[in-house]
């Protein structure tokens, strides 16, 4: 099947700006990842192929060369498998749009689609105790300014369970001081929600806001030009703050600090304090509930007290279980 060289351009355009932008009317950040996607793709195929990216077709797209594409992501890239797997439906969302406007590619696009995402095991939540976030958010210097930003920046991260991505686009004007104060979070896929804000919260952000003169307009926690911080900045601020705790605190040495466990650590010890799963579902954004059930897997001690609180019913005999026959007993073993 031949199609025009042009076709995979002008597809590519009308997938980003027709459809993703106005009939979708995805979020920046969700046509970013799907152009970085492509952009890989692109790069990787016109490498494997020899061929300039200008000069790729919709015949390119083969399951062949998409399955070689998810390799390079997992051997080359060091790409796990979540990664891959979101790759790989940035891929599906725009071959679906190709098989409605180009219907001679479809046996293309089904072949393409039939590529099964990868499977992986969920690990475990990882999540800081109550002695490790206090030390990591007394680390930053309070006699700088970075530090006091930090300091700021991290109880608001560890008060509201916030994205990385939520944090850095939150504007002054999200801070609603009311009793008690909130905090407006704008998340993935559009989706926004207030959090109360804890007293100590509140103050340390007022103070913050009114020592640095910031507009309503301006980030909240803006880096040393005035300007939004990137989520590597952040990154990078977390570690080192926590690495500079190490010495005082040393079971941070055994754990990666990063945005997101400080995210982990805000749901459970909300758990911890007997808040509801939905209401922590509600609190961390969770589209589906359900997810937010991984964090009671994680925490030993409610699972202690849960099975402190059950016990073994009397009067029943203890017998060893044995298989009913040696096809029984294979099957068992395996």
């Amino acid at each position: 099947m031949r199609h025009s060289p042009l076709e995979l351009p002008e597809l590519l355009q009308q997938f980003f700006c027709g459809y993703l932008a106005n009939q979708r009317n995805a979020s920046s950040c969700t046509i970013a990842s799907y152009r970085d996607t492509i952009r890989l793709l692109l790069q990787f195929l016109a490498c494997q192929l020899n061929r300039p990216v200008d000069k790729l077709t919709l015949a390119d797209l083969d399951a062949k060369n998409l399955m070689a594409f998810l390799n390079h992501l997992e051997k080359i890239r060091k790409n796990g498998a979540r990664t891959r797997n979101q790759r790989l439906a940035a891929i599906r969302s725009f071959l679906r749009y190709v098989g409605r406007q180009v219907p001679d590619a479809m046996l293309i696009v089904q072949q393409a689609l039939a590529i099964p995402k990868k499977q992986y095991e969920r690990r475990l939540p990882d999540f800081l105790t109550r002695e490790e976030v206090e030390a990591l958010l007394e680390s930053p210097p309070s006699d700088r300014w970075s530090g006091r930003r930090d300091r700021a920046m991290f109880l608001a991260m560890y008060n509201t369970g916030a994205r990385v991505s939520e944090i850095v686009a939150a504007r002054v004007a999200d801070v609603v001081w009311g009793r008690p104060a909130t905090l407006h979070l704008h998340g993935k896929g559009r989706k926004e929600r207030v959090i109360p804000l804890w007293r100590k919260t509140a103050a340390v952000l007022r103070d913050w806001v009114r020592c640095n003169k910031l507009g309503p307009t301006s980030p909240l926690f803006p880096n040393v030009d005035g300007e939004t911080m990137t989520r590597s900045g952040v990154e990078k601020r977390l570690a080192r703050a926590a690495h500079k705790v190490m010495a005082q605190c040393r079971t941070l040495r055994e754990k990666a600090v990063s945005p997101h466990v400080l995210r982990h650590t805000a749901a459970m010890h909300l758990l911890q304090s007997g808040v509801d799963l939905t209401v922590i579902a509600l609190w961390l954004g969770h589209e589906n509930p359900t997810t937010t059930h991984h964090y009671m897997t994680a925490d030993l001690n409610m699972k202690a007290r849960a099975l402190s609180q059950v016990q073994e019913p009397s009067g029943v005999r203890r017998t060893r279980y044995r298989p009913a026959s040696k096809l029984l007993s294979f099957l068992e073993n395996l």
